[in-house]
């Protein structure tokens, strides 16, 4: 049993979470600490376990092996009030104004619908959307509504917020919006724990993720550890095709006329450099990149993973 935690410890733990759906393992055995006051990512494609994961943790499903302890308790559902949530299904009353549908998400979890509305507007003021506060969700775009609805999930000022692929149905502009709002919350001390099949908005927010892939945690860490899993890429370009310093590139190096691409010598450049110059291939640029975190995503959780993610990603377009 994992016990009672201090409040300086991590915001979130669960060890050996399992759960089954008719016969299939939609999540097995994950492990996951969510230090406190952090911005957490959980990194993987649709199907790879995410929703149901975050679901065990605020104890809206029990899981068939494992436990966890969010905020401190052991039985999550106590810590509700405490929680804001975004789940994946979005769903508003169409016909509520967009003040009354924050109030009301600020009411299920123990605020005063007088407070809500004043916290809702102020939210909504503060988020460029102080001039649609009346207006029915119905009358909104889609992107508004759910800006409403993730401001719905912070009104009543969480310890930790989840959101299940909060970015998914937004905009460029709206999902900027919303980065800039999870950074905010999390400068003001809040816990943010989101999934994401973006990689993009976690390697710019997250200081740790998880890469989940067929229910398996593959990796939990910082960014900077998932990337340092793969060398520093070189980039290439020489005034001569051919020449002695051919040698002092490795043999996988990818050619594409006088631009060569390949990963950095264990030796590191000054060697290569030298065998360049000595060579006379004739230097016209070089540069050193270190990977992203798609590229470690992708020798982390698999090519299969990463067309998955791909896939989704075009769909959206």
């Amino acid at each position: 049993m994992i016990a009672n935690q201090a409040p300086s410890a991590p915001a979130l733990v669960a060890r050996g979470l399992m759960k089954d759906f008719g016969g299939v393992r939609a999540v097995d055995r994950i492990d996951l600490t969510v230090p406190t006051g952090s911005i957490f990512g959980i990194l993987g494609p649709n199907g790879a376990g995410k929703t149901t994961t975050l679901r065990m943790l605020l104890g809206i499903i029990a899981p068939d092996e494992g436990e966890c302890v969010l905020l401190g308790n052991p039985r999550p559902l106590a810590m509700a009030k405490q929680v804001g949530y975004l789940p994946e299904e979005r769903g508003l009353y169409p016909t509520m104004s967009a003040v009354e549908a924050i109030a009301f998400m600020g009411a299920l979890r123990g605020l005063s619908l007088r407070e809500g509305r004043v916290r809702a507007q102020e939210l909504m003021d503060n988020h460029g959307l102080g001039n649609a506060a009346d207006r029915q969700i119905r009358q909104l775009s889609k992107g508004m509504a759910q800006t409403v609805q993730i401001l719905g999930s912070i009104v009543h000022r969480p310890r930790l917020i989840i959101l299940d692929e909060p970015f998914s149905g937004l905009d460029a502009i709206n999902q900027e919006k919303l980065e800039t709002l999870i950074r905010a919350q999390a400068a003001a001390g809040t816990t943010i724990l989101f999934s994401t099949h973006v990689i993009a908005h976690a390697e710019r927010l997250c200081e740790q993720v998880a890469i989940i892939a067929g229910g398996q945690v593959h990796f939990t860490g910082s960014v900077d550890a998932a990337r340092d899993r793969l060398a520093p890429v070189v980039r290439l370009e020489t005034r001569e095709a051919d020449g002695p310093w051919r040698a002092a590139l490795p043999r996988d190096a990818v050619a594409n006329g006088r631009h060569w691409r390949f990963e950095l010598p264990e030796g590191g450049v000054e060697p290569l450099l030298q065998a360049l110059i000595a060579g006379e291939a004739g230097i016209l640029s070089l540069s050193i990149e270190r990977p992203g975190l798609h590229d470690a995503f992708i020798a982390i959780a698999g090519e299969s993973a990463a067309a998955d993610l791909r896939h989704e990603k075009e769909a959206q377009r």
